[in-house]
């Protein structure tokens, strides 16, 4: 049997312009996810030690990230291609999801036990996925095709604001509004954090309302037609069977940046789990997680985020012309080895301001691996499948994720004597090993970037697993 596909759903032959407002309305629910994992990035492992976790059990409490993005992302997506209701097609998955992460992010920092807090971050990863997924095929149901970078373009700020002011939050809680950073039998979690956690909830909530009351979606045209292929769709269980038959025909140029990928994001999921709390002992000297030194660590960690996030914001928009200049495949090879060199650097630095220096690099890494890689990947899959195969590639992010998560505690435990920063310095090994990798790839011709790019700007099947591909790749058309 057949399986319908979302170029069988009519689509509107033309749709209005929208206003700077307009976008920046049906955008703004973007800020207040990326917000929500801004917070978790820069702080579930200092919340994790916080309540008693030794560094080798840190990978598995993070499982849940990318087990959700590898299950949910997929299914949310297919299903809310074919979906209907008074609120429309997406922003029934945007609310939905808003609710439950909100709930998470006010329950994290209450924690007094470590299994509740790992059982949250189950809530809020499942929950900010739900959210965040359909938002980019908002961009591609609503807007005009000449409006679609501007779209994007707009999602990629709402992303760069979320994610450094997310990330710089408890360090302006404490040093600009003094509010209590330290950590003691009574309070296990810093009142910063805390505090940090309740505005991510509020905005994460917030914003996402903003969005859904502000922008409303078409009507597919014939809702009669619609209503058939969501019976013939068969829910979830079509979704997986669907993904299933696609795994067997992966192209080869796809099946080469899967490589890349799983190396790249080896070291990129080291990085997360581990920074902040290495540069709290490493660079600070805190013995103990209930120490002011500790604190203090987590804090500058941030603002390391923070900085990283905006270099990766301000080179993203420099990629498409160092692309055209010098190809795909050694510009993102360039980029993952300065991140490579800048986490191994961390081995010889012990000042916190030279650290710094340090995420420029990476920020350098951070906004290729967001981008080349999907850039690499569009001309070598058929346009109507490209939903579908986005998503597939994603799981090449994952994977070494789960990988991580379920090995690297004992790496951690035996090899590596508990030692974070060596943990953050494999990383960086990992990304220069794909940077290796890239540089096997072959480059397209020049004269074919522009028209690979054309392909994914006038492409009308545009799905919601578009999602995992960086905003700032329209630029590149």
């Amino acid at each position: 049997m057949s399986i319908p596909q979302p170029a069988d759903i009519p689509e509107i032959l033309s749709k209005p312009k929208f206003s700077f407002w307009q976008l920046w309305n049906m955008n703004f629910g973007f800020l207040g996810i990326q917000f929500g994992w801004g917070l978790q990035m820069a702080n579930m492992s200092a919340i994790f030690e916080y309540l008693g976790a030794d560094a080798d059990r840190l990978p598995i409490l993070w499982l849940a990230a990318p087990l959700t993005g590898l299950l949910v992302q997929p299914i949310v997506g297919n299903l809310s291609d074919y979906t209907w209701t008074f609120l429309g097609r997406r922003r029934p998955y945007f609310l939905v999801g808003a609710i439950l992460a909100c709930i998470a992010l006010f329950a994290m920092p209450n924690c007094s036990n470590l299994w509740i807090a790992a059982g949250l971050l189950w809530i809020l990863d499942t929950s900010a996925n739900v959210s965040m997924v359909p938002f980019r095929a908002f961009v591609g149901d609503l807007l005009p095709r000449e409006q679609r970078t501007q779209g994007f373009a707009m999602q990629s700020i709402m992303l760069g604001l979320g994610a450094v002011s997310a990330s710089a939050l408890p360090w302006i809680l404490s040093h600009i509004f003094q509010v209590d950073n330290t950590s003691n039998s009574l309070r296990k979690i810093p009142l910063t954090i805390e505090v940090s956690f309740y505005i991510g909830a509020i905005l994460f909530l917030g914003t996402v309302l903003w969005t859904v009351v502000t922008t409303p979606e078409y009507p597919p045209q014939n809702l009669a037609k619609f209503e058939q292929l969501q019976a013939a769709r068969g829910g979830i269980s079509s979704s997986l069977r669907e993904i299933w038959q696609t795994l067997g025909d992966i192209p080869p140029k796809m099946q080469q940046l899967a490589k890349v990928q799983f190396f790249t994001w080896l070291g990129i999921f080291c990085f997360l789990l581990y920074f902040p709390p290495a540069v709290a002992r490493n660079i600070f000297g805190a013995t103990s997680q209930n120490s002011l030194l500790y604190s203090e660590g987590i804090e500058w960690a941030g603002i390391c985020f923070a900085l990283y996030n905006a270099v990766c914001i301000g080179f993203s928009f420099l990629l498409p012309r160092l692309a055209g200049r010098f190809g795909r495949p050694a510009i993102h090879s360039f980029s993952l080895f300065c991140g490579g060199i800048s986490l191994i650097s961390l081995l010889f630095i012990t000042n916190r301001y030279i650290l710094l220096l340090a995420m420029i690099g990476l920020g350098i890494a951070w906004a290729s691996a967001l981008i080349m890689p999907y850039a690499m990947l569009t001309n070598s899959i058929p346009p109507q499948r490209r939903g579908i195969y986005q998503g597939i590639f994603n799981f090449f992010v994952v994977l070494p994720e789960i990988t991580a998560s379920l090995g690297f505690g004992w790496v951690m435990r035996y090899l590596l004597h508990d030692n974070r920063l060596l943990a953050v310095v494999i990383g960086g090994v990992f990304l220069i090993i794909a940077a290796g990798l890239t540089l096997l790839i072959k480059p397209a011709p020049i004269n074919n970037l522009s028209k690979e790019m054309e392909t994914l700007e006038t492409d009308e099947a545009i799905t919601s697993k578009l999602t995992e591909i960086s905003p700032l790749n329209e630029h590149q058309s």
